[in-house]
């Protein structure tokens, strides 16, 4: 079975940001990426808010705007982006979560977090310096 995991905009930033190699700790949590041949693994899906918010971040400049423009580069080419209601990045986070569409929800955002233990999704957030655990059921 292949397990789908919602990025947020501040885990796509991560590896500038906290370097952390997420994909590589996400394969270490959950056994690896999906080859899409029906393997275990995981899929990662990332909203179309969450993809927009990383484009805009990236015209900021300085380390966020580079963070940001390897996490756009990052949801574009490693992630599958999705379409959703909300057109707030956290709230169409949530709206996965709700909607049992991903089965763990990647964010270090607290009242994300919240919100997406709230509605019975398991959160994948920093743990040590930069590894990542399921830190909520």
């Amino acid at each position: 079975m292949v397990d789908a995991v919602a990025l947020d905009t501040n885990a796509l930033m991560m590896p500038v940001e906290l370097d952390v190699r997420l994909f590589d700790e996400l394969d270490r949590l959950l056994g690896g990426a999906s080859g899409g041949d029906g393997s275990t693994g995981f899929e990662p899906i990332v909203p179309q808010s969450v993809v927009e918010e990383l484009r805009r971040l990236s015209d900021s400049g300085g380390e966020e705007g580079i963070a940001a423009s390897v996490g756009h580069d990052l949801a574009t080419d490693r992630c599958l982006a999705v379409d959703t209601e909300a057109s707030y990045a956290d709230d169409a986070v949530v709206e996965l979560a709700r909607e049992g569409q991903v089965d763990y929800v990647v964010t270090n955002d607290g009242p994300l977090q919240d919100r997406v233990t709230d509605a019975g999704v398991p959160v994948i957030a920093l743990r040590a310096s930069n590894k990542l655990a399921i830190t909520r059921p």
